[in-house]
């Protein structure tokens, strides 16, 4: 048996000697997201240190636990915290929750993230919905082995992110009162926020945001045929031509006067999904 299937396998038996229902969506919270975790109502919290074979996550503003029970009348898994590859993890490490999740019975999985917005009609505080994605973290996850188990060998990446969702997501905004974004989000491995000229290509290239996650835990989400909706938290402008540059401290702080809108909108949106 494929060592990365059989991992999950126990690690899914783990927590479902923990709760009593079974998840159908899995949330993953970003960088300052994370206080979401906290409405799950009825909820049971795992450590990530005391379940088998998971990573820790290391970053500030990652609480590094599982949180799973109720939200808005959906029964969810939700990561309080995620793993990154330049935390030193191999992307199947990184992203080994979204193979345990799919176990434990999710087919929809929401990924989160922080990031910089490249595009000049975006502001610090907007949300945007991702509707694409390029990876260029230099790796992918589905590198070696292939477990027909899990899915095939050559997955489709043509429509990454549910595309029925995105009206869904918009329909909800406006009903809530939220401007929202949509674009495409560029994943970069990190952890050195990019340079000038870096931002003026990867813009050039037809990206919208920059970050350091999401790209691979959705690459693994589709392998094994989950819906995905994406949404991220614009921290900073990261504008080639008028860089200024950030810190890790600025991304949280601006996540942080974020969260209100990012929750009523993920609370909103659940019951449609």
């Amino acid at each position: 048996m494929n060592q990365v299937l059989e991992k999950a396998k126990e690690t899914a038996g783990f927590i479902q000697g923990k709760i009593q229902t079974e998840p159908t969506i899995g949330l993953i919270l970003g960088s300052g997201l994370g206080e979401l975790a906290n409405e799950i109502e009825e909820s049971v919290v795992i450590p990530y240190d005391e379940i088998p074979n998971f990573p820790v996550s290391t970053v500030e503003g990652h609480a590094g636990q599982l949180v799973i029970g109720k939200l808005n009348e959906k029964i969810v898994i939700a990561m309080q915290g995620r793993f990154h590859f330049y935390e030193g993890y191999s992307m199947q490490e990184v992203t080994f929750p979204v193979r345990v999740m799919k176990l434990l019975g999710v087919e929809t999985i929401v990924v989160t993230n922080a990031c910089g917005g490249m595009n000049s009609a975006f502001a610090p505080g907007d949300l945007m919905i991702i509707t694409d994605h390029i990876n260029m973290t230099g790796a992918n996850p589905l590198i070696g082995p292939n477990e027909s188990e899990f899915g095939p060998r050559f997955p489709d990446m043509s429509s990454a992110y549910t595309r029925e969702y995105v009206p869904v997501l918009e329909e909800v905004a406006k009903e809530i009162g939220i401007q929202i974004q949509k674009g495409v989000y560029v994943s970069v491995s990190g952890p050195t926020y990019m340079s000038a000229a870096e931002l003026i290509m990867l813009r050039k290239i037809g990206g919208d945001v920059v970050g350091m996650s999401t790209v691979p835990e959705v690459i693994v989400a589709r392998h094994m045929d989950m819906k995905v909706v994406g949404i991220s938290c614009i921290t900073d402008m990261a504008i080639g031509e008028e860089l200024e540059g950030v810190t890790h401290e600025q991304v949280v702080e601006v996540a942080n006067r974020t969260k209100p809108k990012f929750i009523k909108l993920i609370k909103e949106t659940l019951p449609r999904l």
